[in-house]
């Protein structure tokens, strides 16, 4: 959470595309919709991830997909 999203208490998902590597590294981010305030938090923690290489007939391809990232407050 970033602090500003955390004081106003925010929370809500946020729908980003991300492209990765043919290793699976996230090579890019790109924000489709969510709460603005979550935007620079959403991205920052995709750009984390790993994922497992998409591999079509033996050879690792890269790729684009859309992820949720889902910012709840505990209760």
């Amino acid at each position: 959470y970033r602090p500003v999203a955390l004081k106003s208490k925010i929370e809500g998902n946020v729908i980003v595309e991300v492209a990765t590597d043919i290793y699976g590294r996230v090579a890019s981010v790109k924000v489709i919709e969510g709460q603005p305030e979550l935007f620079k938090a959403a991205v920052a923690a995709v750009k984390q991830w790993v994922y497992e290489p998409y591999i079509i007939n033996g050879k690792p391809k890269s790729v684009k997909f859309k992820v949720t990232v889902k910012f709840n407050l505990e209760k």
